[in-house]
């Protein structure tokens, strides 16, 4: 299910048509054996069935592309129609989808006699702000670029600009924008910029040896490049867009990789990433309600990509070889899901103080963040400071204590004067601020309001209460107090309920309960008990108050060696002397 935009007041979002995730299938020139893929046409292709050699299932994507077509036409074909979104404020993203080995960084990189995605569409790019500037209509318009370059190795975010072994995080605002605090951003005004930051980074980037390739990528590869617009005069409009570059390691058989060790971990990493996107777009295509983007870093990552607000293109690479069938086959039927996918891109525009820094002052900020400008209220000279507005003597005083700090220090840097914009909170959400401490303030009164009726209400009737005289002052009558006595039984019970608790009220007593203890209960109590220290089983004993499994048996012991009791000890609250002849009473035959 698409993830749906939370709209900002500050920033205005103007939809466009939703739109399909592009796809198109890229074949591998065979190197040995026969083929088990084969094209049909420019949209469709075929591959052997692996139930029954003599049948073929059928694929038809937006573009096929053959062993015989080459970077530009892949490039001109399917990348650069989604360029053009960018100076229009809209994302774009690319990936690089297939098995190791089928060509995925040579699509992407390529060569220097043969360049890839990433440098064509960095050139055109840096070419089209250059000539939207150069228009007429240019003149309006500033445009910078800046880029970022990480990848995701064993499930962590490592920058390759500026290597380290730190794992950065990934955090989404709260216009739902993903972005990496920490990511190194460098700004571009030419070519010549990209490939002094790329080339270097790009060597930065995780590949070993295995059997079926010799440097295969153990990483995911992300190129993130930002381009904003701003305009010059009132009211100063800004854009932001974000092309997204993605070379995805490929997923690997390791029966037939050889992988051990590291490169058996690195292996697992990879695969559990790509089968949590496999999920992420099946869950698109039945309209769950949970997408689970969250289960991968990459997923997290490209949440904008799939489901989101970006024009999307995915390049599925394929190899003809048979010992490459099954990986070929997935690939094919997670491409043919995928351009079920719909994305609702959009236009982000949002309003920028003039005289505010963009992307150059910002060096080593996340991609995805809203730069500079105040998108709301600017408080004039005239205005009243907000101390005046808030009720202070309702807020916590270290509230308080820092706002009145940054008036100061607003005064000290604005001048006489001149104010600084104090918040950076739009217009509409500051009115609904005030009104909810309006409403605040109000009740906080009416509750005042109703403790003083009450207490009010509390005085007259203290007040209406008759008040002795001096002279003629009563004896105060004698407080009773209730006694509960022991349960009653037999022929000394007393009161007309034999057997029940009686309850006596003492005259001139402190007002407290009271426990009467009677004499021939106690001594029954008494009997009862030595009649089951010398007859009990040791179930019987245990049922007794702290007597156990183990002083049980010192009991059952202590009744055959010696015989049975003959007196019951005091209670005392000791259970270490329990069986002595001066508390016992004796031996057998003691009593």
């Amino acid at each position: 299910m698409p993830s749906q935009q939370r709209p900002s007041l500050a920033e205005p979002r103007r939809a466009s048509p939703p739109a399909h995730v592009r796809v198109c299938v890229r074949l591998r020139p065979c190197g040995q054996g026969d083929p088990c893929i084969r094209g049909l046409d420019s949209r469709s292709l075929e591959i052997i069935s692996w139930r029954n050699k003599m049948e073929t299932m059928q694929y038809h994507f937006d573009t096929f592309y053959g062993d015989q077509a080459t970077q530009h036409d892949i490039y001109t074909g399917s990348v650069q129609p989604v360029l053009c979104h960018l100076l229009e404020g809209q994302n774009a993203s690319v990936l690089a989808y297939g098995p190791t080995g089928a060509g995925k960084t040579h699509t992407m990189l390529g060569s220097p006699e043969q360049p890839g995605v990433i440098p064509r569409a960095l050139r055109d790019v840096l070419q089209m702000t250059r000539e939207a500037s150069c228009s007429p209509r240019g003149e309006e318009w500033d445009y910078s670029i800046s880029m970022s370059y990480l990848e995701i190795y064993q499930e962590k975010v490592l920058d390759l600009l500026e290597p380290s072994q730190q794992d950065l995080p990934i955090r989404e605002d709260r216009d739902r924008n993903i972005l990496i605090p920490g990511l190194t951003e460098r700004e571009l005004r030419g070519f010549g910029d990209f490939e002094r930051h790329f080339l270097p980074a790009s060597r930065n980037r995780t590949v070993a040896s295995t059997q079926l390739n010799d440097r295969s990528s153990r990483s995911h590869a992300v190129l993130l490049v930002r381009v904003v617009r701003s305009q010059r005069a009132p009211p100063h409009r800004r854009r932001v867009a974000k092309l997204c570059l993605i070379d995805l390691a490929g997923s690997e058989d390791n029966r037939r990789t050889g992988n051990r060790g590291l490169r058996l971990k690195e292996s697992g990493a990879i695969n559990a990433s790509l089968h949590v996107l496999s999920k992420v777009v099946d869950a698109l295509n039945q309209g769950l309600s949970r997408v689970p983007y969250r289960d991968s870093k990459l997923t997290r990552l490209l949440q904008d990509s799939l489901g989101g607000s970006a024009h999307s293109v995915i390049i599925a690479n394929v190899a003809p070889e048979q010992h490459f069938y099954f990986d070929t086959l997935r690939t094919l039927n997670f491409a043919a899901k995928s351009k079920q996918v719909v994305n609702r891109p959009f236009t982000q525009e949002m309003l920028q103080a003039p005289g505010k820094a963009g992307p150059a002052s910002s060096e080593g900020a996340g991609p995805g963040v809203v730069w500079g400008g105040v998108a709301g209220l600017m408080v004039s000279s005239s205005s009243p400071p907000p101390s005046s507005l808030l009720p202070l003597e309702q807020l916590d005083p270290r509230l308080v204590q820092r706002l009145l700090g940054l008036e100061q220090l607003e005064k000290q840097q604005g001048g006489a004067g001149q104010r600084l914009p104090l918040l950076s909170t739009p217009r509409r959400e500051r009115v609904a601020l005030l009104r909810q401490l309006e409403e605040t303030r109000r009740e906080l009164q009416k509750l005042k309001e109703r403790q003083k009726e009450l207490e009010a209400v509390a005085l007259l009737d203290k007040a209406c209460q008759p008040k002795p005289l001096h002279h003629s002052k009563a004896p105060a009558r004698a407080r009773k107090q209730a006694v509960v006595l022991p349960l009653q039984q037999g022929k000394g019970a007393q009161g007309p309920n034999p057997g029940l608790n009686q309850v006596s009220w003492l005259p001139n007593r402190a007002p407290a309960w009271e426990l009467l203890l009677r004499p021939d209960l106690l001594a029954r109590s008494r009997e009862n008990l030595l009649a089951l220290l010398n007859q009990g089983s040791a179930k019987e004993l245990r049922a007794l108050h702290r007597i156990g499994e183990k002083r049980a048996r010192l009991i059952l012991a202590w009744r055959q060696l010696y015989g049975p009791f003959s007196q019951v000890p005091p209670p005392s609250g000791r259970t270490s002397g329990l069986f002595p002849e001066s508390e016992w009473g004796g031996r057998a035959g003691a009593g």
